[in-house]
Order: C-alpha cells, then structure tokens, then sequence
C-alpha cells in the first residue's frame, strides 16, 4: 500500500471532461436525466425527489431571468442556509456573471461591506438576511436588486425566488436560448470568495470555472462517487469544502443531495436519507465515534475496552459481526465513506472507523486551491497523514529543516488566479509559478503529506472553524482605549478546544481622560476593557468570540519593521 512504484502505477477511475460548470449541468442532465439529482423536504415535512433534468431545468430559468435584470457579467451576491435555492443560484450566478458566496453568521456590516468591496448588483438570499440588509441599505454604496430566497413578501421592491424560476421557465418554452448560448471562458473569474470579514482585512480570492472544474475532475479519479453516492449536507455551503466536495462532485458523478435540518437533526437525518457519504470537520466524527463506544459500553463487558486493543478485536468472530452491523443499522445503513478535513483529526479514530467497516479519508486544502490538495482516498491512505496530491497537483516543501519541515507550496490548475483588487498580495504568495499556503508540513518518502503547523496566522477551531486574528483585532483597535492588542488561539480542556484570547496594552492616557479621573486602577481597566470586548463579541459569531483577555503594561513584542510578532512570547497568556 505504502510503496512508491505502486503509487506511481496507481490506475485512477475513469472520468469524463467538464471544462465548466454550465458543461458540469448538462452532461449531468443528459447522462443522468431521470435520476435523483435531491431528495427535499416540503413544509410538511414530506420528502420530494428533484430528478437531474428538472435541476439542470431550474438553473437555466433562474439564469434567464438574471439576464432579463440586466446583471449578465456583474457580481451576485448569495447568502442563506444549505439549500436547493442556494445551490441553483451559485450555479446560474457562476455562469451569466460572478457569483460572491457570503457567510451568514457575518455580522450585517461585513455582509455590506462584502457587497460594497464586489461591487455585487444583486443579492439572492434568505429573508432573514435580506431584511438585515435592508435595514442598513444607507451603507450600500450603490442600487441593489434584493431576491428573497424564501418567497415571503418583505416589500414591493424585493423580488421572490420562485416568480424568477417561473418567468424563466415561461421564457424557455418560448424557445429563449439566451442562457444556453452563453459561450464561459473557463480561466476567467467566475467565483470570489472572502477569507475574512472586516474591512481591514478582507481579502477576495478569485476562482474560475476551470479552477472548481479541474478539483471535482481530480477528486474523481480517486473517490468513487456515482449516481448510488448520497450525500448528507451538513457543513457551511459557501465554504468551497462542501460546495465544490458536497454538491458540485455528486452533481458530476450523478449522485444524490439531501440536506440536514440542522446540527440537532444529524442523527434524525442520516436514518430518514441514509446518505452513503458524509463530508465532516474532526469535532462531528469524533462525536459519532464517542456515541458509538458508549453505546456499546453499557451493553458489552468491559473487558473489551480495557486494554491496548481496539474494542472490535477483542471480541470474537461472530459478536464482531453483529456489533459491525448494528452500528452501521445506527447510522442509516448505507454510509461507506466519512471525508474529514479543515482541521487535525487524531488517526486513532480515523484507524477505529476503518476497523468498523468505514473510510474515514483525511485530506488537506484551501479556499485559494479550491479546495482540495491532498488526500486520502480510496486506493492509498494514511490514518496519520492528510495523503497524497490529488491527480494534476503537486506539492513540495519549501527551505526543509533539518528534520523535512518547512512551508508547503503549491502547482495545478485548481490554484485561484489571485486576491481580488490587490497585486501585492497576490505577488506575495506567488513566486515562479507555486503558490505559498502558508501552512507548515514536510512528505514522507512515499509522497504522504502531513501537517505540521501554520506559518500565518489563521486559528483553527476543532471543528474546523477559520478565525482571522486580523479581523478581531481590527474591532479591538479600533477603540481608542486600547493601544495595541494580539489576538491568539489558546486550548482547554486538554487541548480538545481551541478558544480566542487576547492581549491587551491599554492606552493609559486615553483612559484617564475617558474616565476623568487623574489616576486609574488595574479595576478601572479591567472594567471598560470587559466592555469593549462585550461590544466587539455582539459583532462577532459566536465562535469567533473572545473568551479571556490579559491586560499587559509593556508593549508587545515587534519585528524590525515594528509589526507585532505572532510567534514566541507574544502567544503566552
């Protein structure tokens, strides 16, 4: 399994070329036309099926009439939940013009700023959102057409999903070609998704169709995904992970979609939809894994749990066999493949999945290699690695040390075009054709990939959340009470967590003349300090929240071009 010469002869599945994702649709249709494209549930609760043809049907009417709104080539903005409306708008949007997929746990004033910074002439999105940002509609720097995803009526001026489909649907019996003739160049930016949520560091990256077409093509070769593949939709949608693994691959290999009703609902879901596949952060699979051995723990010996051994060798053949059995009946009856990525997973529960009768295949990548670089897939794995480079991808490890590690960079077609708006930062992370990650890792002599560490400064959540340090700290300094800060991720609860801190100089002056009063105590400061971190966390998801904070009276510690260093004493609270 684990030798060089047979990774290099390694014979992937066969795959069929898409060179865009408008091509992704109709082959998709044409090949899979009567098939279950989703499985969808109605306000009664009652599953429907969507067959590929009425799917591909539904893209092409929403598609005409964004064309009859006159936003062929401009920017469209999406935010909502996991859905049948928000995928159909992410497809028809990518192809008439540039489809901007948002965060919805964003606070409003990122939201607008988002819209602002891509110059995005409609919006599509849930109620919910849509009258938030109607609310604020004063800091919209220029006319919006607002589409309500839920077809409720907010006002006049909103426009409701479904009356788009049918307009549309009216148009393409009238034999309307529009959309079908438009002709995509598939290096061109189709797709532009934020890595954070402030104005001061926002960065846009900036994805073609032939950058998301060339990932699903490679995932292909390596994980078989065909039209018995279901698929449980549980993670963020506008993150390219569950977008471009979770959607657009099913949708290419002729799977089906079904959709969780929320993080509650998960053990609910997989029994009503019995998905066979299940994309997942760490947290969620170590959950399952966690009710998995207590579960059998109330009703088995202990002997079988107390010792060296995983618990499924201790016992004998035939309880083995039963207890395999029950578990998979736990979990629907059909799931065959957990893909785990976003964050470190501890092998030992990816080792316990495969003895149970299930892969659970690590894999490594970023929004900017939308997603995917590596993985562990069907043929090769490594509990203990992220994999090998998907089909079309190289890696390597740039300045090794002594012991193989250094930063990983990257070369192949799924690598983004650059950030938006900004050459030097893009320059910064491009250097003779490899994209920089940022991330630390080194490669073991048969081409595995593990990570290591992060040379930037994102934080990961354990179940997989991004945390820009910049972003919080932007909200933090802007308080004239506070002089300069760090933000930085500390684990608890023996290193299961990772929560956000800070540290804090405060401007003492500032506070004297605040609180008119000629001297200030360590309470005075720890009191208005409590405060601004109160209004910052109301600006702030809930995972981005910061927990603790440490008041500091020396200025941080700097590099020689006086930024606040990120590594060695600044991080110790």
């Amino acid at each position: 399994m684990e030798r060089k010469k047979d990774i290099l002869k390694t014979k992937y599945f066969k795959v069929h070329t898409v060179t865009d994702l408008k091509d992704l649709l109709y082959k998709s249709a044409e090949k899979h036309k009567n098939n279950i494209a989703f499985k969808l549930k109605n306000k009664d609760g009652k599953i429907y099926n969507v067959k590929y043809i009425e799917f591909k049907n539904h893209v092409e009417a929403l598609g005409t009439s964004l064309i009859d709104l006159k936003l062929s080539n401009k920017s469209i903005a999406l935010i909502g939940k996991n859905s049948y409306s928000w995928i159909t708008s992410y497809i028809a949007a990518s192809i008439i013009g540039t489809v901007v997929p948002i965060d919805k746990e964003l606070h409003v004033d990122d939201i607008i700023n988002f819209i602002n910074i891509s110059e995005s002439k409609a919006i599509i999105g849930d109620e919910k959102y849509i009258k938030a940002i109607i609310e604020n509609k004063d800091k919209l720097k220029h006319d919006i057409i607002f589409i309500n995803i839920n077809n409720t009526d907010i006002n006049n001026n909103i426009i409701k999903f479904d009356e788009l489909i049918n307009k549309g649907s009216k148009k393409l019996e009238c034999g309307d070609k529009t959309f079908s003739q438009i002709k995509i160049n598939p290096d061109d930016m189709h797709i532009l998704l934020f890595t954070s949520g402030t104005t001061g560091n926002a960065k846009g990256i900036c994805l073609s169709h032939k950058n998301i077409c060339s990932n699903i093509m490679s995932v292909a070769q390596i994980v078989k995904v065909d039209r018995t593949t279901v698929v449980l939709s549980i993670l963020p949608i506008h993150h390219t992970y569950e977008c471009t693994l979770g959607h657009l691959l099913p949708l290419y290999g002729g799977g089906t979609i079904t959709y969780c009703d929320g993080l509650r609902y998960i053990s609910k879901n997989i029994n009503e939809y019995k998905p066979s596949f299940v994309i997942c952060v760490p947290l969620l699979l170590e959950n399952i894994h966690k009710k998995i051995v207590n579960t059998l723990k109330k009703s088995l010996p202990e002997k079988y749990f107390n010792n060296n051994k995983h618990f499924i060798d201790n016992m004998p053949a035939p309880l083995r066999f039963i207890v395999k059995r029950k578990i998979k009946k736990s979990l629907g009856g059909n799931i065959r493949t957990f893909i785990v990525g976003a964050a470190a997973i501890n092998p030992n529960i990816i080792e316990s999945f495969f003895k149970l009768g299930f892969k659970a295949l690590q894999g490594y990548g970023l929004t900017e290699c939308s997603p995917l670089v590596a993985g562990n897939n069907d043929i090769f794995y490594k509990a203990d690695s992220v994999g090998l480079p998907i089909p079309n991808v190289e890696y390597k490890i740039n300045n090794p040390d002594s012991q193989g590690t250094g930063e990983i960079i990257v070369k192949g077609p799924n690598v983004m075009l650059g950030y938006y708006n900004d050459p030097e930062s893009t320059d910064n992370v491009f250097k003779k054709g490899w994209f920089y990650t940022g991330d630390l890792g080194y490669i073991d002599d048969n081409g595995f990939l593990y990570i290591t560490g992060r040379c930037k400064s994102v934080i990961v959540t354990q179940n997989g959340k991004n945390i820009y340090p910049e972003e919080i700290e932007y909200y933090l300094n802007d308080n004239p009470l506070i002089e300069e800060c760090i933000v930085i991720g500390v684990n608890y609860e023996n290193g299961r967590e990772t929560y956000v801190n800070a540290k804090i100089l405060p401007n003492k002056e500032a506070f004297k003349e605040f609180l008119n009063k000629k001297e200030i105590s360590d309470s005075d400061i720890n009191k208005e300090i409590k405060k601004i971190i109160s209004e910052v966390n109301k600006k702030l998801p809930n995972y981005k929240h910061i927990k603790n904070f440490k008041i500091v009276n020396e200025p941080l510690e700097k590099t020689t071009t006086q930024k606040i260093k990120r590594f060695g004493n600044n991080l110790s609270m």
